[in-house]
């Protein structure tokens, strides 16, 4: 204990003062650390598996879940309320037990508490012009075997969860893995006349005409990135949905005529002897067949003989992931055919005098897509006027406009070229809009320039320079953004025209067309009727282009980096050999790109030279040197503007 209390008196005691601390040599500074910052590092995705592979195909374990409907409703022309029940079939394909599910219930964005009311003023586009309306479910119940052998089947009430646009169905047992269940479920709304310009009416002297979508309660997709999909509905972000077969059933007034996806089923209890003779023919005919003329619009002559005051008209489709259907006292309707495919346009008479030749640009843009990128795989196209701007559904889309011919055909091959983009590759729409709209305003410059050859204006379509010159205004955002979180007035440049403008420029001049076009159609046959990711894309396209393209993806879609390449200076001298010129480039942009460089030599002669993205692997200045045969008297980059250089003033020397 003497030891202790003496050692800690000593380490108490002040030490003295030491003297002035030994000077060090001045040491050198440490050297900065380093780190890969270059566009050129290699993009960041998900790791790979059995369920999405490397190459960017489905693995041989990926799944998706399915769900199938059977649906009856009947339109109330005079309430305009769509009132009904629908039976579904939802097959659990996931290694996942399911203790509740999850719907989707679109109409309910009308409802006055909903969080697109409240974000979306009245007259925008996406709301409702101040309708209020929603789903009204009357019950909703698990439909079970009968216990003996031809018994009814039984239902138990499933309690459920609204929150805004979803609902959460508690099961009354829990679905395993490869285990079905079927739901029952009464329902009602109200049909908007103004639909988030998605769906609605429009009033006629003959009666109202419908176009009528989001109109049953939808599965929510339970996938293997995000298990269940449950965004809200707030209008301008679309929609995201599980396939299978839907049957489905519409009773409407007698003279009413129906158009919906599928294949109608009762063309004998709807349709009079000579529409029936009118179809076949228009199956087997180039040229528009009238179904129902002009003359001949709401005349008693177009329904079949009876009394009954109402007509239910039955629809079958396979292998979709959403329905949809159009109903009016007066419309036109023609058909006409091509490779076994019936295309189809109704119309009221106000639009005849440009409608008369939708059935035309339908047939093209079926027949162009089809043999340019995939076979289209449904049995009909049907175009719709009324009063939806633009928007699709599989097999039907809804286009309003009646006073221009070209307008009529931008929004016809725009609406339709999604039959393949989100209809049979099915992105998820409300996250990543630009993997539907994008593509598909890609895919409408090559159709928009084959229907109409003489417009010389169509050329530019898809070009560098015209998206160079919005990206300059500082306005541009990532089209990597959920749809929701785009800026409404920048919707339509960062989901639709940088993205096709983007695949324009990967086309034409960073691989070629014939590389391209491959790459594309292989992604489309990989995840045609599946749900493919924004990597699964990226690599499927390096894949099949054998190229590292994370540079491209980086700066034109999660970021939105500018491209501005610069020619410096240039500086020849003679050796004995003769003539050296050193051309001094540079890229102060973020987004590298290959370099078009036009030289102009003493004598008057010109030389092009396309120099390779990977210039600017160390960095974003480059000496290009090579033999000149004279001096050099001008140099510029991209003379042609085939990249979207958003300041050209520095791109000639002198």
């Amino acid at each position: 204990m003497m030891v202790v209390s003496l050692l800690i008196a000593a380490l108490q005691q002040v030490p003295p003062p030491l003297g002035a601390p030994v000077k060090r040599p001045q040491l050198p500074p440490l050297p900065a650390a380093w780190a890969d910052t270059s566009p050129f590092r290699r993009l960041a995705l998900p790791t790979p598996g059995l369920l999405r592979q490397g190459p960017g195909r489905p693995g041989t374990r990926y799944w998706q879940q399915r769900a199938d409907y059977t649906i009856s409703v009947a339109l109330d022309t005079a309430t305009h309320t769509v009132r009904g029940r629908e039976s579904i079939r939802y097959t659990n394909h996931s290694p996942d037990t399911l203790g509740y599910v999850w719907f989707q219930l679109d109409q309910n964005i009308y409802r006055e508490d909903s969080r697109g009311h409240d974000l979306n003023p009245e007259d925008a586009r996406f709301a409702g012009a101040g309708f209020s309306g929603g789903y009204t479910i009357e019950s909703f119940d698990a439909v079970r075997p009968g216990a003996a052998r031809g018994a009814a089947p039984g239902k138990t009430a499933l309690a459920t969860t609204v929150n805004g646009t979803v609902m959460r169905v508690d099961l009354d047992r829990p679905l395993p893995p490869g285990g079905t269940a079927t739901f029952d479920v009464a329902y009602h709304f109200q049909v908007p006349e103004h639909g988030s310009d998605r769906m609605g009416r429009e009033r006629f002297p003959e009666g109202w005409l419908y176009e009528i979508a989001q109109w049953y309660p939808r599965m929510a997709v339970y996938d293997d990135v995000r298990g269940w999909n449950t965004e809200q509905y707030l209008g301008q972000g679309e929609f995201y949905l599980e396939y299978g077969d839907i049957d489905f059933a519409v009773t409407v007034p007698r003279g009413f005529v129906v158009a919906g996806t599928g294949t109608l089923l009762n063309p004998l209890e709807v349709l009079t002897p000579a529409q029936r003779a009118r179809l076949a023919r228009a199956l087997r005919s180039d040229s528009a067949v009238a179904i129902i003329a002009k003359a001949e619009v709401g005349s008693a002559s177009t329904r079949p003989a009876g009394t009954a005051p109402t007509l239910t008209w039955r629809f079958s489709a396979k292998n979709v992931r959403d329905v949809a259907w159009a109903a009016a006292p007066n419309f036109i309707w023609d058909a006409s055919g091509w490779n076994g495919i019936l295309m189809q346009s109704f119309y009221p008479p106000a639009a005849d005098s440009i409608w008369r030749e939708s059935t035309r640009m339908v047939r093209h843009s079926i027949k162009h897509y089809s043999e340019k990128w995939f076979p289209y795989p449904y049995p009909t196209a049907i175009n719709v006027n009324g009063p939806v701007g633009g928007m699709e559904y599989p097999m039907i889309v809804f286009c309003a406009n009646r006073t221009s011919r070209p307008g009529l055909f931008g929004v016809t091959t725009h609406e339709l070229g999604h039959q393949w983009f989100p209809m049979v590759v099915g992105n998820n729409e409300r996250l990543y809009a630009w993997m539907d709209e994008g593509f598909n305003s890609f895919l409408n410059i090559y159709s928009a320039r084959v229907y109409f050859p003489e417009r010389d204006w169509l050329r530019t379509r898809g070009q560098a320079e015209a998206w160079a010159q919005f990206a300059a205004t500082g306005r541009d955002e990532p089209p990597m953004l959920p749809a929701d979180r785009i800026s409404p007035e920048a919707l339509g440049q960062v989901a639709y025209a940088k993205p096709a403008a983007g695949l324009y420029l990967l086309r034409h001049e960073i691989v070629d067309s014939t590389r391209f076009d491959a790459a594309f159609r292989e992604y489309i046959r990989r995840w045609a009727f599946k749900h493919p990711t924004p990597a699964d894309f990226f690599r499927s396209m390096e894949d099949a282009l054998g190229e590292d393209l994370s540079w491209f993806w980086r700066g034109w879609f999660y970021r939105t980096d500018l491209v501005d390449q610069a020619v410096d200076s240039v500086r020849t001298r003679r050796d004995s050999t003769g003539m050296l010129a050193g051309i001094f480039l540079s890229s102060p942009g973020g987004l590298p790109m290959p370099v078009d460089l036009r030289l102009t030599f003493a004598d008057g002669t010109v030389e092009q030279v396309r120099l390779p993205v990977e210039i600017w692997y160390e960095g974003n200045r480059f000496l290009y040197v090579r033999r000149v045969p004279k001096d050099v008297i001008k140099a510029e980059i991209d003379p042609e503007k085939n990249f979207p250089d958003v300041r050209r003033g520095n791109n000639t020397w002198p």
